[in-house]
């Protein structure tokens, strides 16, 4: 018997736009051959494993998918705004857009370890996207963005979209066309299905998102300033051709205040800390010699643009002892 969470030793390497369409076409057959006329409910983050099984699904079966984008408040500047865009404006999915910032930030409020904020996050993205789920009728089918590896290391529970703890009475079955594929393969499928570039290359961003990297208690002034300056950031690496060439990049606030000087008067502002890093595997990581003109333009940048920072600062820690990201 063929275990079908097993990557056939003589299945070839997607990675030509041939290769991609053959494995489109295959998997439109599937899903259309498991689903038939039933709906699929699918948690869509912008992230590049849910994206491309959305563009996939949007093709295979058309409005029988329910996308459902939860806006908890702590993604990058610019990312719901793409999806909506993507999604409901360039391919017609039937997209539910979800603004739950207030709710997210609210249960945030005051909750400085970084464990308990993991918890939060994900315990409340899952009562929203059940809540979502409750209100859908005759819904049977649950899509995923499984990945091979997370097949590998997880038995398939695809812990970062945190719909692994949906109540068990919302007896879905699984549609997962991604589960035999690398990182690299689901982004060679997500170019073939037309996905704009920044989606599909889309730098790791863990589930919490900028939760982790606004360390300490989150508040809205401080989370608006690492959005900001996490924008200018990616906006200044980009102009300098190093999307790509860095593994990745973005910028930190911390939960402290520091001395500074402005229009010729004390300030009490925040620091902003850049991060970048190269690795292969994530397990260990080196920090690239980025030019000092680059860092200079940055840090004006951010000075100048950003309310309430008045220091920026460069981390030159690799993985290990230090990690990648700062909680």
């Amino acid at each position: 018997m063929i275990d079908e969470n097993v990557r056939p030793a003589d299945m070839l390497r997607i990675n030509t736009p041939e290769l991609a369409e053959k494995f489109i076409t295959e998997q439109i057959a599937k899903v259309r051959a498991q689903v038939g006329t039933g709906k699929v409910l699918l948690a869509l983050s912008g992230g590049v494993d849910s994206s491309v099984v959305a563009a996939l699904l949007v093709k295979a079966i058309g409005k029988q998918l329910v996308c459902v984008h939860v806006n908890h408040g702590l993604m990058r500047k610019g990312e719901s705004e793409q999806v909506v865009e993507v999604f409901r404006n360039q391919l017609d999915a039937n997209l539910i857009y979800v603004d739950a910032t207030d709710r997210f930030l609210d249960k945030l409020a005051g909750v400085a370890d970084p464990e308990t904020k993991r918890k939060v996050i994900g315990g409340e993205f899952i009562r929203v996207f059940e809540e979502e789920a409750r209100k859908l009728q005759e819904v049977d089918f649950l899509a995923q963005g499984t990945i091979y590896p997370d097949i590998l290391e997880s038995h398939g529970v695809k812990a970062h979209h945190n719909v692994g703890g949906l109540p068990e009475d919302l007896k879905f079955q699984l549609v997962e066309p991604l589960k035999l594929l690398f990182k690299d393969e689901v982004r060679v499928v997500g170019a073939a299905l037309g996905l704009p570039n920044e989606m599909v290359n889309r730098q790791p961003f863990p589930g919490p998102g900028l939760g982790v990297r606004c360390t300490g208690a989150i508040t809205r002034d401080r989370l608006n300033a690492l959005r900001e300056s996490d924008a200018i950031l990616r906006e200044e690496f980009a102009k300098a051709g190093l999307v790509g060439k860095v593994w990745q990049f973005f910028t930190v606030v911390p939960d402290y205040r520091s001395t500074g000087v402005r229009d010729a008067k004390r300030v009490f502002d925040w620091p902003v800390i850049i991060r970048a890093v190269n690795t292969v595997d994530a397990m260990s990581a080196t920090v690239p010699e980025l030019d000092w003109a680059l860092l200079k333009k940055i840090t004006d940048r951010i000075l100048a643009e950003v309310p309430g920072v008045c220091r920026v600062l460069y981390d030159l820690s690799p993985k290990g002892p230090a990690t990648i990201e700062w909680e």
